[in-house]
């Protein structure tokens, strides 16, 4: 019977977020953009939690492997580089349009890369160290990006890149609104389906590689290292691969991004997105998916609904207090107050710190 009621209820939640988007569209494509950006968030959460949750390494330039795929994606899916090199432009007269079973793999691969090149220098490194470490990382990739415009102009500088292709595959551009059986989806939406569609296919990964060996070998790094290079776990190369996959994840949503977006800038990829992703981890729950997807998606859309509550508050100070800082206030109270009732964040591992439990008592 227990078996049956939990059949019905992924039944039920699988058909409710199919009909989400045409259900959010009535009320205008906004609110199927912010569901679009919960999910990409979700996306990097998910490989964030890879390299926090699993191997317990604090990651706070994880946002340079998310840059890295964006600007991958929109470099070979813009007129960036044909009117930056004459060379380019010669060899690709009708622009650069890469196809997506190209430029993706391409962004997971080269995100995964640096992130291993990241992860080789700092094995010895723990804690606030490591933090500091990753932070500096992110944040040399997004000088980098917004200084690469002299003396080429490979990546337009802090005006970033624009007229960047949507995501087209088999004939279905997403860019374009589509009509079917009687429903018209917006582009919005196809993107919303495209994302639901990588999100579970992520967390699939993200369940096998917690119960397989590898995983089991992270959480006994996470738990003590000395403990598990006691027992002949080779913590080096677990480290590297833990950053090397939870990089690849930032590099697709990065990719995701770019195309959804049409634009990207330096901006984009500040140390506050880094900060915010971490906090969507540990607000859910290190290291347990379903605190990870939560986390994501209550820090992800907290600030847009937030907006109708900034106003009338504002407008009660007789508009003495700017709406957007305000907004950010109300998310940093609603996350001091969560941390202090839910410590271990709203919906944590039952596994997660039982060893540390155990040697409290």
């Amino acid at each position: 019977m227990k078996q049956q009621t939990k059949t019905i209820f992924w039944a039920l939640a699988a058909v409710m977020l199919l009909v989400l988007p045409l259900g959010l569209q009535l009320q205008g494509n906004a609110w199927v953009r912010i569901a679009d950006m919960a999910l990409l968030y979700v996306l990097l959460a998910l490989g964030l939690n890879i390299v926090v949750g699993y191997a317990g390494l604090l990651d706070l330039g994880y946002v340079a492997f998310f840059a890295i795929g964006a600007y991958t994606f929109g470099l070979l899916n813009s007129p960036q580089l044909t009117d930056a090199f004459p060379a380019i432009a010669a060899m690709y007269p009708d622009g650069l349009h890469m196809p997506i079973w190209l430029v993706l793999p391409l962004a997971a691969g080269v995100a995964g890369v640096l992130g291993v090149l990241l992860g080789a220098p700092t094995l010895r490194l723990r804690g606030d160290y490591l933090a500091i470490v990753t932070l500096g990382f992110g944040e040399i990739i997004r000088v980098f990006l917004n200084n690469l415009d002299q003396p080429v102009n490979i990546t337009n500088g802090p005006k970033g890149v624009s007229q960047i292709d949507s995501l087209s595959f088999f004939g279905l551009n997403l860019g374009k609104n589509v009509s079917f059986a009687g429903f018209e989806f917006a582009s919005v939406s196809l993107y919303y389906y495209l994302f639901l569609t990588l999100v579970v296919f992520s967390i699939a990964i993200s369940h096998r590689l917690e119960l397989s060996r590898v995983g089991r070998a992270w959480m006994a790094i996470r738990e003590d290292e000395i403990a598990a290079k006691a027992m002949g776990i080779n913590t080096r190369n677990l480290k590297l691969l833990a950053f090397g996959m939870g990089a690849t994840f930032g590099g697709v949503s990065g990719a995701l991004f770019a195309s959804f977006q049409g634009f990207i800038s330096p901006e984009s990829f500040s140390l506050m997105e880094s900060v915010m992703i971490v906090a969507m981890v540990v607000l859910g729950g290190v290291g347990h998916l379903p605190g990870v997807i939560l986390g994501a998606v209550l820090l992800s859309a907290l600030p847009e609904v937030l907006r109708y509550v900034a106003g009338p508050l504002q407008e009660l100070t007789g508009g003495r207090l700017d709406a957007s800082i305000l907004r950010q206030l109300l998310i940093a109270l609603a996350m001091i107050i969560v941390m202090l009732l839910r410590p271990r964040g709203l919906w944590p591992s039952p596994e997660h710190g039982k060893s540390l439990q155990n040697m409290k008592s």
